[in-house]
């Protein structure tokens, strides 16, 4: 989990901006957000994660399709 607060820094960008793109991705479905008190925290969905970098992968870099027998 992570606030806003803990993104700014290490992103480099200011936290109005922080906060819109993680609205972005937790209307995307990338990210969950959970309300503590008056903070919001933010937590990665890994499998919508994971099709995402599945559907953006090169045709190099993906897996062979599995053939039925």
């Amino acid at each position: 989990d992570a606030g806003v607060c803990n993104l700014v820094d290490p992103l480099g960008l200011a936290q109005p901006t922080v906060s819109h793109h993680l609205k972005v991705l937790t209307d995307a479905g990338l990210v969950t957000r959970e309300r503590r008190g008056t903070w919001m925290f933010y937590r990665l969905v890994p499998e919508r994660v994971e099709a995402l970098r599945e559907a953006l992968a090169l045709p190099s870099e993906k897996p062979p399709a599995r053939r039925s027998a």
